[in-house]
């Protein structure tokens, strides 16, 4: 195997034409660059140098190496430059996947505060719900997914427990569940509603994963909802409760950016919360600019 430091010493006695004066341009000792030199030619299989009276001289094949040289080891110092540059975030490239209520609120002040601090580490953003994040993450297409889970739902089924086990977990928030009603509801005033006084009520579902834990708390309080709408966008539940079509319940997240317009926001008892993070592999953990990106979202829910 040739080695980058051969070609380099080879480089250096091409050029001065000696191994005292290659060895000197090295700051290294005239042996150490006649035993690299040795050892190249024993990786080549050929002849690299002939002594012409006081001089070193190339052979064809030595010609042929140093010119390939030129380029290896310009490549090579390029690589490193830009290794150096990632490594140091003044370079790099992080891709973000992000359910929507987390594009909204955590994911701006992240981005912006990593923009400040590292201007020359880009971080793109594409969004996609769990499961389907976390395919993307295990798939390649991305650094980071900001996903959630809820813990009822987790300790309850064994596969959705063990769904993040191979991961780097960093724990973003604990989003609290809160009520929608319409505005002109009997409970609005009330500012706290049980899940059994729902009971009743058609229901406005959210995202699959949602939908299914939904059923399952209010399953644990006695009954099963009526579900007469089901969207994962969040402004149309919104819009769908303010227009008094039916109640939902909504991560608290979901109301920091949309205006719940002809609906009223109430306290669910007893309180559940859906459990948010952001997850890597562990290899990438390491990469300067993902933990950088990790670092500012966890900093952008203490706000």
């Amino acid at each position: 195997m040739i080695e980058a430091r051969h070609l380099r010493v080879l480089r250096a006695v091409a050029r001065t034409g000696s191994f005292s004066a290659a060895a000197r341009e090295l700051g290294c000792t005239q042996p150490a660059v006649s035993q690299q030199m040795k050892a190249l030619e024993q990786s080549a299989g050929t002849p690299l140098l002939v002594r012409a009276g006081r001089e070193m001289r190339l052979t064809q094949a030595g010609e042929a190496l140093v010119r390939h040289a030129v380029g290896i080891l310009a490549g090579l110092t390029a690589a490193e430059e830009e290794i150096a540059a990632i490594a140091g975030l003044r370079a790099g490239r992080v891709r973000l996947v992000s359910f929507p209520s987390g594009s909204s609120t955590l994911v701006p002040t992240a981005l912006a505060t990593m923009r400040a601090a590292h201007p020359g580490t880009r971080v793109s953003l594409v969004e996609a719900e769990p499961p389907r994040s976390i395919e993307m993450l295990r798939n390649g297409d991305c650094e980071i997914a900001l996903a959630f889970r809820y813990p009822e739902v987790s300790s309850a089924d064994p596969a959705a427990g063990a769904e993040w086990d191979d991961l780097v977990v960093r724990p973003i928030l604990a989003d609290r569940l809160v009520g929608l009603v319409p505005a002109g509801h009997r409970l609005a005033k009330a500012g706290v509603a049980r899940f059994a006084e729902l009971a009743d009520e058609p229901w406005i579902a959210g995202c699959p994963r949602c939908r299914r834990h939904l059923v399952e708390v209010c399953e644990s309080a006695g009954f099963t909802p009526r579900i007469d709408f089901a969207t994962d966008d969040y402004p149309a539940v919104i819009g769908l409760v303010g227009a008094g079509l039916g109640v939902a319940a909504l991560p608290e997240l979901t109301l920091a950016s949309v205006r719940p317009k002809g609906a009223a926001a109430v306290r669910l008892e007893p309180a559940v919360h859906r459990e948010i993070v952001a997850l890597t592999l562990p290899d990438l953990a390491q990469v300067p600019a993902v933990e950088a990106t990790l670092d500012k979202l966890v900093d952008a829910a203490g706000r």
